[in-house]
């Protein structure tokens, strides 16, 4: 990823709703990304619905996911969780698995998911792109789920076909 804030998408549709699922793993960091890409979905998009769900750790994420996509999907997922690589493989593999399922449901399921479950290597890092205000991954995630809500937007307007789920999604 780059080191700059992608820009402000323009949202139409003040009911937008948008879910988030954090993990509540290193929480001082999950708690960080989780209000900044808070904060910056009420600027990008002042009247929609931002619901989280907080989950224990990484790898309950998708399973989350996945549940929200079949319940009630939202017009885009933001996963936003923490792992620290320590002396083993473990992070390595909650990692992967993570990400492919995380591509494996927006790709079935047709609806945007912003993965920022980030892969660390120490508290530093985590500072970094959690906490500081450079590399914030929160914001940096919300910004990026207003861009894929407006570019499935455009394609509905453009594209006529049956969308009657997606277009519930932005009434």
């Amino acid at each position: 990823m780059s080191n700059s804030l992608p820009p402000k998408p323009r949202i139409v549709g003040a009911k937008t709703r948008i879910c988030i699922v954090a993990s509540l793993y290193n929480e001082p960091f999950t708690n960080a990304l989780t209000e900044n890409a808070i904060a910056e979905l009420r600027e990008l998009i002042p009247h929609g619905r931002i619901d989280v769900i907080r989950v224990p750790g990484a790898f309950e994420i998708p399973v989350m996911v996945a549940s929200v996509l079949q319940r009630d999907p939202p017009a885009c997922i933001i996963a936003l969780g923490l792992i620290i690589r320590g002396s083993t493989a473990h992070a390595d593999l909650v990692g992967s698995s993570v990400t492919d399922a995380l591509q494996r449901l927006a790709i079935q399921s047709l609806c945007p998911i912003i993965h920022e479950v980030l892969l660390l290597d120490d508290e530093q890092q985590a500072h970094a792109r959690c906490i500081g205000p450079e590399l914030n991954r929160g914001r940096e995630a919300a910004r990026a789920a207003a861009a894929m809500i407006h570019i499935f937007q455009e394609l509905d307007r453009s594209v006529p076909r049956n969308t009657s789920v997606r277009n519930q999604r932005y009434a």
